[in-house]
């Protein structure tokens, strides 16, 4: 069949390549002339392939077809006119021409809006659903039969551009082509369009783009982003006309504070805040702008309406200067009729259309390695010097959207100088909370008090929600590409081992951490954390799976792993920047984005995370740190709509409160790493200096405050008193004092309320008949301090035997000599099952016992050994999902299903 191709633009260029490549016979092209200096992309591609290609300025003169037009076209012999994009008017003596006719490709689902608007109107009127249609073509205004109709749904804040390029543009090249295919084989419906429903509007051009401000929100954003980006709609305000776009009505946690615009005509004025320009329908209803137009065609964010101008101009090192040259060459190729690419070359003035911003930015990307530029960031800056400038900040890191106050807690500790936020992180930003309320952090190394942290309030976190679910669904997180995702982990992952003295420092000061041990394991394990999951962006994949075909068609069904969206993790406070890590990196890595909620104790290195991060360049949004108490900050998000995961270390009890508020809410995906009471067992035939070395460090490794610390050791009949004897040894040898000296290695615990909790435990011990060997009294010092604690003689049913400290308590029991199976059974009488040891040189009974032990990591000779490529987690009520290891990316998201039928 011999087609004859009639149209314009990339649209049409995708749609004469497509049917070349069905192997369809195109015999002529027929687009409009070149528009200063510059070919359509149709015609380029045609004349590439030696396609006859004809540049008609127009068809028909005074109603009449051009008789050498005509003849041109006629001498082709085509059976089919394909029209995917047409300006011109095509007179019907070469519509109806072809044997079969002429068909026309039509931006909405037809006989509803119809004329040459079509897209513009589907957003105006609200349209929920979307889509296009491909007709015969007749003598009317797109009236002919229908053949072939695909719809989608609208997204609340579509403009013409997504709505585009998300589906009318993709999918409308395959219906053209699927068309083609019908009338090949015969088989193309002709059905009449009903005239029930039908609309037709006319072209929407800038002096009907006006906005009429007397009525609803929801109708002043429709006809916002139902011109954008073309025409654009405006509003006269500040004594110049102004064209609003990226409009949306997603305003959840946004607070109408800040410099009045005031607008003739508006219900109030609009408020011009750090998210953008606030303004509000004859409801009283809020929507938002992002992006403001000024009368000379500068385009600004529209946070920015009131600052004054940025007058100053960077200078250009030797290397920012050839770069500014390579850049003009990219200018002078797009605009071919620019003679000579100068400061004030105005980039759209200059002839340059929305696919040049395309190839400027791709180019440019390319030039200069990556760098994070946006198709708005050429409408920002359109001339070529202020394009230069803003590439050149982007490239040093330092433009100003980059930018963040920061009101920094200065302590000289540790021969540092520690720099702390201790503002809620919302949005990329540090802020106050709400009613500007506080609490004290305190260092439990003394009882002092180190600064005042902003508490977060109901009305914050729904703040920081909203912040998550914007980078989520709008942001540029969810545009990179996975390995431009994992390289600003890695880059985040540097910038923690670049602070990592500070970290540990910070660690040492508000959790009681011992400074080298935060090094290496608080902050070095963290700083691990990240680069593992760093690498694992790009490589989250899903699977083909065959299935029973649907004869005589068949199937193709695949899956896709995709990120949930907003998560929520609040992190316990003995491992403050470790526990935050091991969930923020896995989730981040998935793709999605973040509220975290840190111990209301220990929340210090959490912000200064967050300050490193906006260093990576992580988006803002991205990543929002809410310090607060659990009963308001961490209960505001399990209840929050909008957060579809949540991820929590700490306590079997509030373990079990969030997974009911988590179903009652909006049924969240839930992970939980809970309590323990994790048992070792030390046989008679292990090696003896090695069990006490790792017994002691299981229970004492990090003041006890240690999640998989072993709560009850079992030691064999004939090696236990030697066993204690060895330990309260060691124990003795143990450096009690400040976190920060080097030779401690026993700090204070975390805050006051656990050492009284560990004081009452001990006690209790000894009341139910247990033997004190030493310890179980608080230090006589300043500060949080417990003596390391070793009780022997405990037996099964005493309290001690059965709940967890989460101190430096060892618990010690008895078990008949070869009695394995006993000791198992012993071993497994408790709810929990986050982890478990065995030391023994028999290598079958250290398998059986693995075997049969009811818990989540099982230590064989050995203990604490955790890595990141390592999954963790427990059974039982010691919690359900994993951290760490390739598992815990399946926490954090979520499988779809597609089946293909051809």
């Amino acid at each position: 069949m011999k087609i004859a191709v009639i149209g314009q633009s990339l649209f049409g260029q995708e749609v004469y390549c497509h049917l070349k490549k069905e192997g369809y016979e195109v015999v002529g092209v027929f687009t409009v002339p070149d528009k200063n200096g510059k070919a359509d992309p149709l015609g380029l591609e045609a004349e590439k392939d030696g396609v006859p290609v004809f540049k008609f300025p127009r068809w028909r003169e005074k109603g009449r077809v051009l008789p050498d037009v005509l003849a041109k076209y006629q001498a082709l012999g085509a059976e089919l006119n394909v029209l995917p994009f047409c300006s011109q008017f095509i007179p019907m003596e070469v519509i109806n021409a072809p044997r079969h006719g002429s068909i026309i490709y039509h931006p909405s689902l037809l006989p509803r809006h119809r004329g040459a608007s079509a897209i513009n109107w589907t957003l105006i009127h609200g349209d929920k659903k979307g889509g296009f249609t491909i007709f015969w073509a007749d003598d009317g205004l797109d009236t002919g039969d229908l053949l072939l109709q695909r719809e989608c749904e609208i997204l609340p804040d579509d403009t013409v551009s997504t709505l585009y390029n998300r589906f009318l543009f993709p999918e409308g090249i395959k219906g053209m082509v699927q068309a083609v295919r019908l009338i090949a084989e015969g088989k193309a419906p002709r059905v009449p369009q009903p005239e029930e429903g039908a609309t037709y509007e006319g072209i929407q051009k800038k002096e009907t783009a006006k906005i009429n401000w007397e009525q609803p929100a929801e109708a002043i954003h429709n006809w916002i982003r139902g011109n954008d980006k073309v025409p654009g709609a405006w509003t006269e305000a500040c004594g110049q006309k102004l064209t609003f776009f990226n409009s949306t009505l997603n305003t959840a946690g946004l607070v109408p504070e800040g410099e009045a615009l005031p607008i003739p005509g508006a219900h109030r004025p609009g408020v011009v805040t750090k998210a953008g320009l606030i303004l509000f329908g004859n409801d009283d209803r809020m929507l938002l702008v992002k992006n403001i137009q000024l009368e000379d065609g500068k385009m600004m964010p529209a946070s920015h309406f009131f600052r004054a101008e940025d007058n100053s101009t960077l200078e250009l090192t030797e290397a920012e200067l050839a770069t500014m040259e390579a850049v003009r060459s990219a200018w002078k190729r797009i605009l071919p009729n620019v003679l000579e690419v100068e400061d004030s070359t105005d980039f759209f003035k200059s002839g340059a259309a929305s696919v040049d911003v395309v190839r400027l930015v791709e180019e440019v990307k390319e030039l200069c390695d990556g760098v994070e530029l946006e198709n708005e960031d050429v409408y920002m800056a359109t001339t070529f010097k202020d394009f230069i400038q803003l590439l050149v900040r982007k490239l040093r890191g330092d433009d100003k959207e980059g930018e963040c106050i920061i009101d920094y807690v200065e302590k000289e500790v540790n021969k540092l100088t520690l720099r702390m936020p201790h503002q809620l992180f919302i949005g990329g930003t540090f802020v106050d909370a709400e009613g500007a309320k506080t609490f004290e952090t305190i260092n439990p190394t003394d009882g002092s008090v180190i600064c005042q942290v902003a508490l977060a309030q109901a009305s914050d976190v729904d703040k920081a929600v909203a912040a998550a679910k914007d980078a989520f669904e709008n942001g540029l997180w969810g545009k990179i590409s996975a390995r431009d995702r994992g390289r600003l982990l890695y880059r985040l992952a540097d910038l923690m081992e670049q602070h990592q003295e500070e970290l540990a420092t910070i660690e040492a000061l508000d959790a009681g951490a011992v400074y080298t041990l935060a090094l290496k394991t608080h902050v070095g394990m963290s700083i691990q954390t990240f680069r593992y999951f760093a690498g694992w962006c790009d490589k989250i994949q899903g699977s083909t799976i065959p299935i029973n075909q649907a004869r005589p068609n068949r199937n193709l069904t695949l899956t896709r792993k995709e990120p949930i969206g907003v998560c929520g993790i609040i992190i316990p406070w003995n491992y403050p920047l470790m526990m935050l890590s091991w969930k923020t990196a896995a989730c981040l890595a998935a793709g999605n984005t973040v509220v975290i909620k840190p111990a209301q104790v220990t929340p210090l290195t959490a912000l200064k995370f967050a300050e490193l991060s906006l260093k990576a360049g992580i988006p803002k949004g991205v990543i929002n740190i809410i310090p607060g108490s659990g009963s308001e900050a961490g209960q505001s998000l399990l209840d929050h709509p909008d957060v579809r995961k949540i991820g929590f270390t700490g306590s079997t009890e509030v373990g079990k409160h969030i997974m009911k508020s988590s179903a009652v809410s909006n049924l969240k995906k839930v992970s939980l790493e809970l309590g323990g009471k994790s048992p070792l067992i030390i046989f008679a035939d292990c090696d003896l200096s090695k069990a006490v070395q790792m017994g002691m460090s299981s229970v004492f490794f990090n003041k006890g405050e240690n999640c998989i610390a072993a709560g009850r050791l079992f030691v064999e009949d004939s090696i236990h008193d030697q066993f204690v004897q060895k330990v309260v040894e060691e124990v003795k040898k143990m450096k009690i004092g400040n976190p920060l000296d080097r030779d401690t290695n026993h700090g204070p615990q975390n805050h006051q309320a656990h050492l009284r909790k560990l004081i009452e435990y001990c006690q209790r011990g000894v009341k139910e008949g247990a033997t004190l060997v030493c310890g179980g009294n608080q230090v006589p010092r300043p500060g949080f301090f417990f003596e390391p604690t070793v009780f022997t003689d405990v037996e099964d049913h005493m309290f001690i035997a059965k709940e967890e400290s989460f101190g430096p308590v060892m618990v010690i029991s008895r078990f008949a000599d070869g009695d394995v199976d006993a000791v198992l059974s012993r071993a497994n009488a408790t709810e929990f099952g986050l982890a478990s040891g065995v030391f023994t040189r028999d290598i079958s009974k250290a398998l059986y016992i693995s075997d049969k032990l009811e818990a989540g990591t099982v230590f064989i000779n050995t203990y604490n050994k955790t890595d990141v490529a390592a999954p963790f987690g427990g059974f039982k009520q010691s919690g359900f999902g994993k951290d760490l290891g390739e598992a815990a990316l399946n926490e954090y998201l979520r499988i779809k299903t597609v089946t293909f039928e051809y």
